[in-house]
């Protein structure tokens, strides 16, 4: 029998597109060992978002309005698991889906906000440092063994650590989610020109006026600027890339695993703590927090330095990369997916188990022969004491 396994995460312009990117390796490793994948997800209306689903063929449901409609889509699409990633669901919601006796696994960023699950995932740098208090049973899976990275990335990972080459212009790509809800791009684009070093760049740009405003910034001598729109093909850019400059986020162990020197930017607060120990580690170089860099400052100054050195030193890319190579082995997605169907499996089996506990019991106390009336239940027919 097929297990059905059903995502609730959403998207949006301000929501950004990490949680659904990480949902969807999931889904990817979860359909390769035979699983049916539903999202049930409010999209927020953006192209890419659904064209992620819907270039892997994975069925998508708008997002249930509240507990009472999640549990009528399991009920409705036959879940044996929900898989919740939100910072904005409401913990009742997975709740009600774990109370019908279905398996809940829910991916955090550090703090579990009260969200009950049987399994929780936290794929940041150091969190399996962390011990909070689980629900009895639960287990949690963390750390970055447990990153859940696309199939996309997965593939272009270097069978080993890549050294840096002196021979050409240093190619950079700079990308800021789905969405640069925060603007970065044009400030990005604007550090790098301010190194003076040669650069041969790709930014990706969400929307018309980030692209505008970065087509005004002026490369200098031997600085070629491109500005792109998002794409599908930033896995494979980012593999033939010699420096990457990215929003500290989801997409940072992507840039780890793939072993690629990357300078990381903070966008938000909730970006502190792994930007913070990602830097301390020496996986990626620091940029430091966006508002910064808007404007002429010591702050801004100190940024295009660390680029600077980046893209003139292929040594110091070199030894980045390699410390970034080994931390990630992207084999994340597949050891969350195996605990999850195993959690399925074994919830199954105590279900049925449970079921047929109960069903001896009404049998017994009516004086019914269990075998003879398992035998009569099956062909549909009334059995007889």
């Amino acid at each position: 029998m097929t297990i059905t396994v059903g995502i609730r995460c959403d998207a949006g312009p301000r929501t950004g597109v990490g949680h659904l990117v990480r949902c969807v390796a999931l889904a990817e490793e979860l359909v390769a060992h035979g699983v049916a994948v539903h999202f049930l997800s409010d999209l927020g209306g953006l192209a890419w978002a659904h064209a992620q689903l819907e270039q892997r063929g994975l069925p998508w449901h708008p997002a249930p309005y509240d507990e009472v409609g999640l549990v009528a889509a399991a009920a409705r699409l036959g879940l044996d698991a929900l898989v919740t990633d939100s910072y904005e669901l409401p913990p009742r919601h997975a709740a009600a889906v774990r109370a019908t006796g279905r398996t809940v696994l829910t991916i955090v960023d550090g703090e579990l906000r009260g969200q009950p699950a049987d399994i929780y995932v936290d794929q940041n740098l150091d969190a399996e440092l962390a011990v909070p208090d689980l629900p009895p049973g639960a287990i949690r899976l963390a750390g970055l063994d447990y990153a859940l990275l696309r199939a996309a990335v997965r593939e272009r990972r270097p069978a080993a650590a890549r050294g840096a080459s002196a021979a050409r212009t240093p190619k950079v790509v700079a990308f800021f989610g789905g969405t640069d809800a925060y603007r970065a791009a044009p400030v990005i684009g604007r550090l790098l020109v301010a190194t003076g070093a040669a650069f041969d760049a790709v930014v990706v740009a969400a929307d018309r006026g980030l692209r505008d405003e970065l087509r005004a910034v002026a490369p200098g001598a031997g600085q070629r600027l491109r500005v792109i729109g998002p794409t599908d093909e930033l896995p494979a850019l980012l593999a033939d890339a010699d420096l990457a400059v990215s929003a500290s986020g989801t997409s940072t162990w992507e840039l780890l695993c793939l072993g690629l020197p990357s300078a990381l930017v903070r966008v938000v607060d909730n970006q502190i703590i792994g930007y913070e120990r990602t830097i301390a580690h020496g996986l990626a170089a620091g940029l430091g927090h966006l508002p910064a860099l808007r404007v002429p400052s010591a702050e801004a100054d100190a940024a295009a330095a660390v680029l600077r050195d980046l893209l003139t030193d292929p040594a110091a890319r070199t030894a980045l990369g390699a410390r970034a190579w080994a931390a990630v082995d992207g084999r994340g997605a597949e050891r969350v997916a195996r605990a999850l169907l195993a959690a399925i499996r074994s919830g199954t089996d105590a279900r049925r188990t449970a079921v047929a506990a109960l069903e001896r019991s009404v049998v017994a106390a009516q004086n019914w022969d269990y075998e003879g009336w398992q035998a009569m239940h099956a062909a549909n027919k009334t059995p007889s004491r």
